[in-house]
């Protein structure tokens, strides 16, 4: 009897744990990209540059083709060869096409992102994936 319900509460434990992994990397409903910008600042030890460059990216939301936003500073995770952590600061946007992220490149508040803030930095990578 023991045994019985050893399998049926594991069997369930790996059910419940492959229905959650699967509804996380579950393909969106339509496909998105993803813009995954790095800065990395000319003054890097300087804490208000690094707070004026995420208080200027923070504007970035307010497009209104943006749907989603993480802005974020190099995570002290452990150190291996495959982790860059040089740059200042980074975000992740995600649109819902290539349109939408055309849109936001021209849009006002972008370009007043880069005009405020372009003097913070001295170099910038961008990466940019769509849903296959």
């Amino acid at each position: 009897m023991k045994s019985t319900r050893r399998m049926f509460l594991g069997t369930a434990a790996a059910f419940t744990s492959a229905t959650a992994l699967s509804s996380f990397v579950s393909k969106p409903e339509k496909p998105m990209l993803a813009h995954h910008v790095f800065f990395w600042l000319k003054n890097p030890a300087s804490s208000n540059d690094r707070a004026k460059l995420i208080e200027g990216l923070r504007t970035l939301q307010k497009i209104e083709t943006v749907r989603q936003i993480h802005i974020g500073i190099p995570a002290d995770t452990e150190k291996r060869s495959v982790i860059d952590a040089s740059y200042s600061v980074s975000e992740l946007i995600f649109f819902d096409s290539i349109g939408g992220q055309n849109i936001y490149q021209e849009h006002p508040i972008h370009k007043k992102f880069v005009e405020n803030c372009s003097s913070l930095w001295q170099k910038v990578v961008v990466y940019d994936s769509m849903d296959f």
